[in-house]
């Protein structure tokens, strides 16, 4: 008897606790999008990829016409066979060049979006634990991500609290 008396004590506690928790949500993409300081590092990255794509257009543009004037000296047949096979070379070189840029290009502009964002996100997620503490959330949700929250009753948005705390106007 003093077994049973002894887990309904220990479920009672347990389902006590579990109702005190208190659970908000916040949507991370919202917050993101309010913040001056993202929309500073999307247009820094969005420089540096424009100056990266245009270097890699000229060297595009040059391979089209070193192709173009390789078709029509094949075509016309006044340039040596050898000289038309180093020339095959050539172009083959500056399109493995080309193909060796756009890799370096994706890394340079993936690590610069890091290196920007970073901070920025560090600062979100540390300003959302501090407030979630200072309310005494147990769970803070993402309503930004699809399916994230299926049922979000007597929750609260933590939006404004957060915007507040990083200085958001």
């Amino acid at each position: 008897m003093k077994k049973i008396t002894l887990a309904f004590v220990a479920l009672f506690a347990i389902l006590g606790t579990v109702s005190a928790q208190k659970y908000a949500h916040l949507n991370y993409g919202n917050l993101l999008n309010a913040m001056p300081a993202v929309k500073d590092a999307d247009k820094q990255l969005e420089n540096f990829q424009k100056a990266l794509v245009s270097k890699g257009e000229e060297m595009s543009s040059k391979l089209k016409e070193g192709y173009l004037a390789y078709l029509k000296d094949q075509q016309s047949q006044t340039v040596a066979p050898v000289k038309m096979q180093e020339r095959q070379a050539q172009l083959e070189a500056e399109q493995t060049a080309i193909q060796s840029y756009e890799e370096a290009v994706r890394k340079q502009i993936s690590d610069k979006r890091e290196a920007l964002l970073k901070p920025i996100l560090d600062r979100v997620n540390q300003a959302i634990q501090d407030v979630a503490k200072e309310k005494g959330y147990s769970l803070v949700f993402d309503t930004s991500s699809f399916n994230a929250v299926l049922f979000a009753k007597d929750t609260e948005d933590l939006f404004p609290l957060v915007k507040t705390k990083l200085g958001i106007q």
